[in-house]
């Protein structure tokens, strides 16, 4: 299993569940940029890795795609079930360790969502994605995005540390790396895969209805980081 630090379980994971439905962060930047750059998936096998409490699950399955589901949190993976029923696979499965569980070109694409900066075996992730999805496969993942880590803890923009971020609930925190621009491409590139897009997401314009002042910030700082990888054909 993932470390308490690192993955949102027990009344963590039931305070994400609640709040990634509707922060203007998730619902109104995130998400939305992670299923424009999914694109069309009607009929095509998915891997959801890190799926949290079913959201993104729930949107790949309404478009039309086949969803396997996996989550290193008990807690989470309890809410991805209300959400989204028999309708995908779900698994309880820790990032940190293989994809054991799946064999070789077994999805057409994976979506691994605010996630990665938690990960700390992240080239053996990168190389069970290379594994698992059939050649010419694609990868859609977000990460925070490192201008708006060096924003908020200061101090030096090439910091790595791993790092220990409070929540609005102050006796609550989420454990993960800071990583620079350059750092994350290199991941990425060095395990072969191909970047097709890179994306700084900003939010809807609905939520200028509810939240000008949040509209305005995410409008003017950046929030998420997110890209499409290819994978080898």
């Amino acid at each position: 299993m993932i470390s308490p630090e690192n993955a949102y379980h027990g009344r963590l994971g039931d305070y994400f569940a609640r709040m990634a439905g509707t922060s203007p962060y998730n619902a109104c930047v995130d998400r939305p940029a992670v299923l424009d750059l999914a694109g069309d998936v009607a009929g095509l096998r998915l891997l959801d890795a890190g799926c949290g409490a079913g959201h993104y699950t729930a949107d790949l399955l309404h478009r039309g795609a086949r969803v396997t589901g996996i989550d290193g949190s008990a807690t989470l993976l309890r809410h991805a079930r209300e959400r989204v029923g028999d309708r995908a696979e779900l698994r309880l499965h820790d990032l940190e360790a293989p994809l054991d569980f799946a064999g070789d070109a077994a999805f057409d694409g994976a979506v691994c969502a605010l996630v990665y900066h938690h990960v700390a075996a992240r080239a053996r992730l990168l190389s069970e994605f290379r594994r698992v999805l059939r050649p010419g496969g694609w990868l859609v993942l977000s990460t925070t995005h490192p201008t708006a880590e060096w924003l908020y803890h200061g101090g030096s923009y090439f910091d790595g540390t791993w790092v220990d971020a409070k929540l609005p609930d102050p006796s609550m925190t989420i454990r993960y790396q800071r990583m620079t621009l350059q750092a994350l491409v290199d991941e990425w590139l060095s395990a072969g895969f191909v970047l097709e897009r890179l994306v700084e997401p900003r939010p809807l314009p609905r939520l200028r209805e509810t939240d000008e002042a949040r509209y305005e910030k995410l409008c003017r700082e950046p929030s998420f980081l997110a890209v499409r990888l290819r994978a080898p054909a």
